[in-house]
C-alpha cells in the first residue's frame, strides 16, 4: 500500500470522525432537530449523486430498506442521540457495528464463526460497556439508546448489502431518495421550528450540511471505495479504526468530551475486538461495511 493511500484513508478516517463532531454542534449547540437535518443530508447527497439514480435497480423493495438502514435512518438516530451524548461516546458505541454485523449474519446468513471472532465479539460488547459506564457516556442519558439503536439498524442493513446487485455509489443515491421519502414527512410531523433553527445560523448550517452530504458521504466514501477496488480489504478496512480514535481526540478538543480511564480503556478493548473480527475471513460478509455500517 503507497503512501498516498494511506493519506487518503488517513483524511477519510479524520472526516468521519469530524461529521460526528459537526453532527453535536448542529443538533446541540444550533438546536435543529435531528430528523430535519438528517433528511436535509440525505436530499444533498441524492441531488449531487441524481444521475446514479438510472437505470432502476432490480431489487428495488431491498435497495429501500437497505438504504434507509445505512443511511438516513441510521444518521436520524445518531442524530438524535448527539443531542444529549458525547462525540466520544458515539465513537466507541459504532464500534458495535462490527459484531453486531457478524450476529446478524450468523442468524440470517448461516454465518460460520469460530472461537477467534467470538472472542473478538466478547472484547467489543465487554469495551463498549466500560466506555458506556464512563461519566461521559452515563451523562448521555437516553442519547446513548439512540446511538446503540443506530450502530443496530446500520448492521443489520450491511449485512445484507452484498445480497443486493448495485454499485456502492447508486446505493448512496437511492440511499439518498429513500432516507428522504421516509425522513421528511416524520420531521415535519414530529418536530417543530425547524426553519427558526436554519435561519439563526444559515451560515454554519449551510457550512455543515455541505460538509455531512458532499465531503463526507460523496467525497470520503467514493475515495474510500476506490482505495478498496486497488488494494486488500484486509490491509483497508482495518485502517477505518482510526475513525473513533480521531472521535475522541476531536470530541476532546472541539466540544470538550472529558476523557477518562473507562472511556479509554473501554475504546481500547472495543478496537482490539473489532480488529480481531475484520481480520478474519468471511464469505457472508461485505468488509468495507463492516466497520463503515453507514454510508
Amino acid at each position: 500500500m503507497s503512501l498516498r493511500t494511506i493519506l487518503i484513508l488517513f483524511l477519510c478516517n479524520l472526516v468521519w470522525a469530524l461529521n460526528v463532531v459537526v453532527s453535536k454542534i448542529v443538533v446541540d449547540d444550533l438546536a435543529v432537530p435531528p430528523l430535519f437535518y438528517a433528511s436535509a443530508r440525505s436530499a444533498m447527497v441524492a441531488l449531487a449523486l441524481a444521475f446514479l439514480l438510472r437505470p432502476l435497480p432490480r431489487q428495488l423493495g431491498k435497495v429501500f430498506w437497505v438504504g434507509l438502514a445505512i443511511g438516513g435512518g441510521s444518521f436520524a438516530l445518531l442524530f438524535i442521540g448527539l443531542q444529549t451524548a458525547s462525540p466520544s461516546t458515539a465513537g466507541v458505541i459504532h464500534l458495535l457495528s462490527a459484531p453486531l454485523t457478524v450476529l446478524f449474519a450468523m442468524v440470517f446468513l448461516g454465518e460460520r464463526v469460530r472461537w477467534r471472532r467470538g472472542l473478538g465479539i466478547i472484547l467489543t460488547l465487554a469495551g463498549v460497556f466500560i466506555a458506556t459506564g464512563s461519566p461521559v457516556g452515563v451523562s448521555g442519558g437516553i442519547g446513548v439508546a439512540y446511538l446503540l439503536a443506530a450502530a443496530f439498524f446500520g448492521a443489520l442493513g450491511s449485512v445484507f448489502f452484498k445480497r443486493i446487485e448495485i454499485d456502492v455509489r447508486a446505493m448512496l443515491a437511492w440511499s439518498g431518495v429513500v432516507s428522504v421519502a421516509v425522513l421528511a414527512p416524520l420531521s415535519f410531523a414530529l418536530e417543530r421550528h425547524q426553519f427558526d433553527a436554519v435561519l439563526a445560523a444559515p451560515a454554519e448550517f449551510a457550512a455543515a450540511l455541505i460538509f455531512a452530504s458532499i465531503v463526507v458521504s460523496v467525497g470520503a466514501h467514493t475515495a474510500y471505495f476506490r482505495v478498496l477496488q486497488q488494494n486488500d480489504a484486509n490491509l483497508v478496512v482495518p485502517l477505518t479504526l482510526m475513525t473513533p480514535l480521531f472521535t475522541i481526540a476531536l470530541g476532546a478538543w472541539i466540544t470538550n468530551d472529558p476523557i477518562g480511564w473507562q472511556l479509554v480503556v473501554g475504546g481500547a478493548l472495543a478496537i482490539i475486538g473489532v480488529t480481531i473480527i475484520v481480520l478474519r475471513p468471511s464469505s457472508n460478509i461485505f468488509k468495507p461495511l463492516l466497520v463503515r455500517s453507514r454510508l
